[in-house]
Protein backbone atom coordinates (compact mmCIF):
# COMPACT_ATOMS: atom_id res chain seq x y z
CA UNK A 1 0.00 0.00 0.00
CA UNK A 2 1.31 3.44 -0.92
CA UNK A 3 1.94 5.72 2.07
CA UNK A 4 2.35 9.44 2.63
CA UNK A 5 6.05 8.84 3.29
CA UNK A 6 6.88 6.95 0.11
CA UNK A 7 8.89 8.57 -2.69
CA UNK A 8 7.07 9.67 -5.83
CA UNK A 9 8.06 10.86 -9.27
CA UNK A 10 6.03 13.75 -10.65
CA UNK A 11 7.07 14.88 -14.10
CA UNK A 12 10.85 15.24 -14.06
CA UNK A 13 11.03 15.44 -10.27
CA UNK A 14 11.67 12.59 -7.85
CA UNK A 15 10.42 13.53 -4.38
CA UNK A 16 11.51 11.86 -1.13
CA UNK A 17 7.94 11.79 0.20
CA UNK A 18 4.43 12.96 -0.66
CA UNK A 19 4.27 15.76 1.90
CA UNK A 20 4.31 19.18 0.24
CA UNK A 21 4.82 22.56 1.85
CA UNK A 22 2.00 24.70 0.46
CA UNK A 23 2.62 28.28 -0.68
CA UNK A 24 2.36 30.66 2.28
CA UNK A 25 2.50 34.44 2.05
CA UNK A 26 4.64 35.82 4.91
CA UNK A 27 5.32 39.45 3.82
CA UNK A 28 9.00 39.50 4.70
CA UNK A 29 10.71 40.31 1.41
CA UNK A 30 13.62 42.75 1.48
CA UNK A 31 13.46 46.11 -0.36
CA UNK A 32 12.95 45.63 -4.08
CA UNK A 33 10.74 42.59 -3.40
CA UNK A 34 13.87 40.45 -3.06
CA UNK A 35 13.82 37.28 -0.91
CA UNK A 36 15.70 38.05 2.29
CA UNK A 37 18.40 36.21 4.16
CA UNK A 38 15.72 35.15 6.63
CA UNK A 39 13.87 33.46 3.76
CA UNK A 40 16.98 31.42 2.98
CA UNK A 41 16.95 29.98 6.49
CA UNK A 42 13.14 29.61 6.59
CA UNK A 43 13.04 27.41 3.51
CA UNK A 44 16.25 25.55 4.39
CA UNK A 45 14.69 24.50 7.69
CA UNK A 46 11.74 22.95 5.83
CA UNK A 47 13.70 21.10 3.13
CA UNK A 48 12.59 17.67 4.38
CA UNK A 49 9.27 18.24 2.60
CA UNK A 50 9.00 16.15 -0.53
CA UNK A 51 8.44 19.45 -2.32
CA UNK A 52 8.40 23.05 -1.13
CA UNK A 53 6.15 25.41 -3.07
CA UNK A 54 7.27 28.92 -2.18
CA UNK A 55 5.17 31.85 -1.17
CA UNK A 56 3.42 33.42 -4.15
CA UNK A 57 5.80 35.64 -6.12
CA UNK A 58 4.62 38.28 -8.53
CA UNK A 59 5.52 37.89 -12.19
CA UNK A 60 5.57 41.65 -12.79
CA UNK A 61 5.40 44.90 -10.80
CA UNK A 62 1.69 45.12 -11.73
CA UNK A 63 1.17 41.67 -10.25
CA UNK A 64 1.88 42.77 -6.67
CA UNK A 65 -1.01 43.07 -4.26
CA UNK A 66 0.47 42.93 -0.76
CA UNK A 67 3.30 44.68 1.05
CA UNK A 68 6.71 43.00 1.03
CA UNK A 69 5.92 40.02 -1.16
CA UNK A 70 8.77 38.76 -3.34
CA UNK A 71 8.92 39.02 -7.10
CA UNK A 72 10.58 37.02 -9.82
CA UNK A 73 10.77 39.57 -12.62
CA UNK A 74 14.31 41.00 -12.35
CA UNK A 75 17.91 39.92 -11.87
CA UNK A 76 18.16 40.98 -8.22
CA UNK A 77 15.14 38.88 -7.31
CA UNK A 78 16.54 35.92 -9.23
CA UNK A 79 19.78 36.22 -7.26
CA UNK A 80 17.83 36.29 -4.01
CA UNK A 81 15.88 33.20 -4.96
CA UNK A 82 19.10 31.45 -6.03
CA UNK A 83 20.34 31.71 -2.44
CA UNK A 84 17.10 30.05 -1.32
CA UNK A 85 17.21 27.22 -3.83
CA UNK A 86 20.89 26.54 -3.16
CA UNK A 87 20.15 26.22 0.57
CA UNK A 88 17.24 23.85 0.00
CA UNK A 89 19.20 21.72 -2.45
CA UNK A 90 22.11 21.51 -0.03
CA UNK A 91 19.71 19.84 2.40
CA UNK A 92 18.52 17.41 -0.29
CA UNK A 93 15.19 19.14 -0.84
CA UNK A 94 13.14 20.07 -3.90
CA UNK A 95 11.57 23.49 -4.41
CA UNK A 96 9.20 25.16 -6.86
CA UNK A 97 8.20 28.82 -7.03
CA UNK A 98 4.57 29.88 -7.20
CA UNK A 99 3.98 32.38 -10.01
CA UNK A 100 1.43 35.04 -9.10
CA UNK A 101 -0.50 37.96 -10.50
CA UNK A 102 -3.07 39.30 -8.04
CA UNK A 103 -5.19 41.17 -10.59
CA UNK A 104 -7.71 43.36 -8.76
CA UNK A 105 -6.62 42.27 -5.26
CA UNK A 106 -4.23 45.20 -4.91
CA UNK A 107 -3.97 48.83 -3.90
CA UNK A 108 -2.73 51.84 -5.83
CA UNK A 109 0.05 52.33 -3.24
CA UNK A 110 1.54 49.00 -4.36
CA UNK A 111 1.19 49.59 -8.11
CA UNK A 112 3.75 51.24 -10.42
CA UNK A 113 3.17 55.00 -10.50
CA UNK A 114 0.11 54.59 -8.30
CA UNK A 115 -1.91 53.24 -11.20
CA UNK A 116 -5.10 51.22 -10.89
CA UNK A 117 -4.73 47.43 -10.62
CA UNK A 118 -5.77 45.41 -13.66
CA UNK A 119 -8.31 42.60 -13.87
CA UNK A 120 -10.81 40.82 -16.06
CA UNK A 121 -13.31 43.44 -14.87
CA UNK A 122 -13.53 47.04 -13.72
CA UNK A 123 -15.57 46.05 -10.66
CA UNK A 124 -13.83 46.47 -7.30
CA UNK A 125 -13.55 43.47 -4.99
CA UNK A 126 -15.12 43.74 -1.55
CA UNK A 127 -12.03 42.71 0.35
CA UNK A 128 -8.85 44.12 1.90
CA UNK A 129 -5.15 43.89 1.27
CA UNK A 130 -2.02 44.49 3.34
CA UNK A 131 -0.16 47.78 2.73
CA UNK A 132 2.16 50.09 4.62
CA UNK A 133 -0.94 51.35 6.43
CA UNK A 134 -2.04 47.86 7.46
CA UNK A 135 -5.10 46.11 6.06
CA UNK A 136 -7.05 48.48 3.78
CA UNK A 137 -9.78 48.05 1.13
CA UNK A 138 -8.45 47.13 -2.29
CA UNK A 139 -8.53 49.75 -5.03
CA UNK A 140 -10.89 49.81 -7.99
CA UNK A 141 -9.32 48.02 -10.98
CA UNK A 142 -9.51 48.66 -14.67
CA UNK A 143 -10.31 45.88 -17.12
CA UNK A 144 -7.42 44.72 -19.27
CA UNK A 145 -7.96 45.45 -22.92
CA UNK A 146 -7.79 42.48 -25.25
CA UNK A 147 -4.53 43.63 -26.77
CA UNK A 148 -2.88 43.90 -23.34
CA UNK A 149 -3.38 40.25 -22.49
CA UNK A 150 -0.45 38.85 -24.53
CA UNK A 151 1.93 40.93 -22.38
CA UNK A 152 0.42 39.44 -19.24
CA UNK A 153 0.93 35.94 -20.64
CA UNK A 154 4.51 36.87 -21.55
CA UNK A 155 5.17 37.96 -17.96
CA UNK A 156 4.39 34.42 -16.77
CA UNK A 157 6.61 32.96 -19.51
CA UNK A 158 9.50 35.24 -18.56
CA UNK A 159 9.04 34.48 -14.86
CA UNK A 160 9.17 30.75 -15.53
CA UNK A 161 12.41 31.19 -17.46
CA UNK A 162 13.84 33.22 -14.58
CA UNK A 163 12.77 30.50 -12.15
CA UNK A 164 15.09 28.10 -13.94
CA UNK A 165 17.87 30.70 -13.75
CA UNK A 166 17.19 30.91 -10.01
CA UNK A 167 17.68 27.17 -9.60
CA UNK A 168 14.09 26.13 -8.97
CA UNK A 169 13.10 22.55 -9.73
CA UNK A 170 9.78 23.70 -11.15
CA UNK A 171 6.99 26.25 -10.92
CA UNK A 172 3.38 26.31 -9.80
CA UNK A 173 1.07 28.80 -11.51
CA UNK A 174 -1.36 30.41 -9.04
CA UNK A 175 -4.78 30.00 -10.60
CA UNK A 176 -6.70 30.07 -7.32
CA UNK A 177 -8.14 32.20 -4.51
CA UNK A 178 -9.71 34.99 -6.54
CA UNK A 179 -6.49 36.31 -8.10
CA UNK A 180 -6.05 37.26 -11.76
CA UNK A 181 -6.49 33.87 -13.44
CA UNK A 182 -9.44 33.04 -11.18
CA UNK A 183 -10.92 36.46 -12.01
CA UNK A 184 -11.01 35.41 -15.66
CA UNK A 185 -12.32 31.91 -14.92
CA UNK A 186 -15.41 32.75 -12.87
CA UNK A 187 -18.49 34.28 -14.43
CA UNK A 188 -19.24 35.84 -11.04
CA UNK A 189 -16.29 38.18 -11.75
CA UNK A 190 -15.59 38.04 -15.48
CA UNK A 191 -18.06 40.33 -17.25
CA UNK A 192 -16.10 40.64 -20.50
CA UNK A 193 -17.63 40.55 -23.96
CA UNK A 194 -14.44 39.76 -25.92
CA UNK A 195 -12.89 36.33 -26.58
CA UNK A 196 -11.83 36.11 -22.90
CA UNK A 197 -15.37 36.40 -21.54
CA UNK A 198 -18.78 34.79 -21.78
CA UNK A 199 -18.72 31.05 -22.55
CA UNK A 200 -16.57 28.68 -20.48
CA UNK A 201 -14.25 28.11 -23.45
CA UNK A 202 -13.51 31.83 -23.49
CA UNK A 203 -13.10 32.26 -19.74
CA UNK A 204 -10.49 29.48 -19.55
CA UNK A 205 -8.52 31.04 -22.42
CA UNK A 206 -6.14 33.05 -20.23
CA UNK A 207 -5.39 30.04 -18.02
CA UNK A 208 -4.67 27.84 -21.02
CA UNK A 209 -2.48 30.48 -22.68
CA UNK A 210 -0.48 30.99 -19.48
CA UNK A 211 0.03 27.27 -18.95
CA UNK A 212 1.05 26.82 -22.59
CA UNK A 213 3.53 29.68 -22.28
CA UNK A 214 5.07 28.44 -19.02
CA UNK A 215 5.29 24.78 -20.04
CA UNK A 216 6.58 25.87 -23.43
CA UNK A 217 9.76 27.31 -21.91
CA UNK A 218 10.43 24.93 -18.98
CA UNK A 219 8.47 21.81 -19.96
CA UNK A 220 5.16 20.52 -18.67
CA UNK A 221 7.11 18.05 -16.55
CA UNK A 222 8.30 20.94 -14.35
CA UNK A 223 5.02 22.85 -14.33
CA UNK A 224 2.13 22.69 -11.87
CA UNK A 225 -1.07 24.61 -11.25
CA UNK A 226 -3.11 25.57 -8.19
CA UNK A 227 -6.91 25.75 -8.44
CA UNK A 228 -9.66 26.45 -5.89
CA UNK A 229 -12.99 25.68 -7.58
CA UNK A 230 -15.39 26.94 -4.91
CA UNK A 231 -13.44 29.10 -2.47
CA UNK A 232 -14.93 32.54 -1.79
CA UNK A 233 -11.52 34.06 -1.03
CA UNK A 234 -10.97 37.65 -2.13
CA UNK A 235 -14.62 38.21 -3.04
CA UNK A 236 -14.57 35.37 -5.56
CA UNK A 237 -18.27 34.61 -5.90
CA UNK A 238 -19.37 31.15 -6.99
CA UNK A 239 -19.33 30.48 -10.70
CA UNK A 240 -22.74 29.58 -12.13
CA UNK A 241 -21.43 26.05 -12.91
CA UNK A 242 -18.07 25.43 -11.24
CA UNK A 243 -18.06 21.70 -12.03
CA UNK A 244 -18.37 22.28 -15.75
CA UNK A 245 -15.93 25.18 -15.68
CA UNK A 246 -13.10 23.43 -13.89
CA UNK A 247 -13.56 20.08 -15.62
CA UNK A 248 -13.31 21.89 -18.96
CA UNK A 249 -10.23 23.80 -17.79
CA UNK A 250 -8.40 20.70 -16.58
CA UNK A 251 -9.29 18.74 -19.72
CA UNK A 252 -7.83 21.55 -21.86
CA UNK A 253 -4.51 21.19 -20.01
CA UNK A 254 -4.08 17.44 -20.53
CA UNK A 255 -2.02 17.84 -23.75
CA UNK A 256 0.58 19.84 -21.81
CA UNK A 257 1.44 16.83 -19.62
CA UNK A 258 1.76 18.93 -16.48
CA UNK A 259 3.63 17.52 -13.50
CA UNK A 260 0.80 18.18 -11.04
CA UNK A 261 -2.35 20.03 -10.15
CA UNK A 262 -2.92 21.20 -6.58
CA UNK A 263 -6.56 21.64 -5.62
CA UNK A 264 -7.80 23.60 -2.62
CA UNK A 265 -10.85 21.69 -1.45
CA UNK A 266 -13.62 23.93 -0.12
CA UNK A 267 -12.98 27.35 1.38
CA UNK A 268 -9.31 28.30 1.49
CA UNK A 269 -8.17 28.12 5.15
CA UNK A 270 -11.81 27.46 6.07
CA UNK A 271 -14.53 24.84 5.90
CA UNK A 272 -13.92 21.98 3.49
CA UNK A 273 -17.63 21.55 2.67
CA UNK A 274 -18.20 25.20 1.78
CA UNK A 275 -20.00 24.34 -1.48
CA UNK A 276 -20.79 21.11 -3.36
CA UNK A 277 -18.09 19.96 -5.74
CA UNK A 278 -17.03 16.55 -7.08
CA UNK A 279 -13.25 16.59 -6.76
CA UNK A 280 -12.93 12.95 -7.84
CA UNK A 281 -14.65 13.78 -11.11
CA UNK A 282 -12.24 16.67 -11.61
CA UNK A 283 -9.28 14.40 -10.98
CA UNK A 284 -10.55 11.93 -13.58
CA UNK A 285 -9.94 14.59 -16.23
CA UNK A 286 -6.23 14.91 -15.43
CA UNK A 287 -3.25 12.73 -16.34
CA UNK A 288 -0.62 14.00 -13.89
CA UNK A 289 -0.03 13.88 -10.14
CA UNK A 290 -2.97 15.02 -7.98
CA UNK A 291 -2.21 17.15 -4.93
CA UNK A 292 -4.87 18.00 -2.34
CA UNK A 293 -4.94 20.87 0.13
CA UNK A 294 -6.98 22.48 2.90
CA UNK A 295 -7.24 21.38 6.50
CA UNK A 296 -5.58 18.00 6.08
CA UNK A 297 -4.52 16.48 9.35
CA UNK A 298 -2.30 13.44 9.73
CA UNK A 299 -4.95 10.72 9.53
CA UNK A 300 -6.80 12.42 6.69
CA UNK A 301 -3.57 12.72 4.71
CA UNK A 302 -2.59 9.10 5.35
CA UNK A 303 -6.00 7.91 4.16
CA UNK A 304 -6.03 10.16 1.08
CA UNK A 305 -2.76 8.73 -0.21
CA UNK A 306 -3.40 5.13 0.87
CA UNK A 307 -6.81 5.11 -0.82
CA UNK A 308 -5.49 6.64 -4.02
CA UNK A 309 -7.68 9.72 -3.65
CA UNK A 310 -4.50 11.82 -3.86
CA UNK A 311 -0.88 11.37 -4.83
CA UNK A 312 0.39 14.16 -2.57
CA UNK A 313 -0.94 16.30 0.26
CA UNK A 314 0.11 19.93 0.78
CA UNK A 315 0.17 21.40 4.27
CA UNK A 316 0.11 25.13 4.93
CA UNK A 317 0.06 26.51 8.46
CA UNK A 318 1.42 23.33 10.08
CA UNK A 319 4.66 23.93 8.14
CA UNK A 320 4.93 27.45 9.52
CA UNK A 321 5.20 26.32 13.14
CA UNK A 322 6.82 22.94 12.47
CA UNK A 323 9.94 23.08 10.30
CA UNK A 324 10.30 19.32 10.83
CA UNK A 325 6.68 18.56 9.97
CA UNK A 326 7.61 15.48 7.94
CA UNK A 327 9.25 13.86 10.97
CA UNK A 328 6.36 14.84 13.24
CA UNK A 329 3.83 13.31 10.87
CA UNK A 330 5.87 10.15 10.49
CA UNK A 331 6.31 9.77 14.25
CA UNK A 332 2.80 10.99 15.09
CA UNK A 333 4.48 13.57 17.34
CA UNK A 334 2.72 16.66 18.74
CA UNK A 335 2.85 19.88 16.72
CA UNK A 336 4.06 23.29 17.84
CA UNK A 337 1.33 25.85 18.42
CA UNK A 338 1.06 28.54 15.74
CA UNK A 339 1.61 32.18 16.72
CA UNK A 340 -0.91 33.90 14.43
CA UNK A 341 0.33 37.37 15.45
CA UNK A 342 3.56 36.80 13.47
CA UNK A 343 2.08 35.41 10.25
CA UNK A 344 2.39 38.56 8.15
CA UNK A 345 5.42 40.82 8.25
CA UNK A 346 8.07 41.16 10.92
CA UNK A 347 11.40 39.45 11.34
CA UNK A 348 12.76 36.19 12.71
CA UNK A 349 10.13 35.79 15.43
CA UNK A 350 7.46 33.38 14.28
CA UNK A 351 9.44 32.75 11.10
CA UNK A 352 12.67 30.89 11.76
CA UNK A 353 12.53 30.36 15.53
CA UNK A 354 10.05 27.47 15.84
CA UNK A 355 11.83 24.52 17.51
CA UNK A 356 12.36 21.07 16.06
CA UNK A 357 11.54 18.00 18.10
CA UNK A 358 15.15 17.45 19.15
CA UNK A 359 15.54 21.12 20.09
CA UNK A 360 12.45 20.99 22.26
CA UNK A 361 13.69 17.81 23.92
CA UNK A 362 16.97 19.46 24.95
CA UNK A 363 15.54 22.89 25.82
Amino acid sequence: MTTLFDPIRIGDLTLANRIVMAPLTRNRAAPGQVPSGLAVEYYRQRASAGLIITEASQVSPEGQGYLDTPGIYNAEQVAGWRRVTDAVHAEGGRIAVQLWHVGRISHVSLQPNGQAPVSATARRAETKTFTGDGFVPVSAPRALSTDEIPAVVASYRDAARRAMDAGFDGVEVHGANGYLIDQFLRDSINDRTDEYGGAIANRVRLLVEVMQAVSGVIGGSRTGLRLSPVTPSNDAGQDSDPQALFEHAVARLVPLRLAFIEVVEGQTAGTRDYAPFDYAALRSKFNGAWMVNNGYQRQMALEAVASGAADLVSFGRPFISNPDLVRRLRDNAPLNALDTSTLYGGGAKGYIDYPRLDERATA
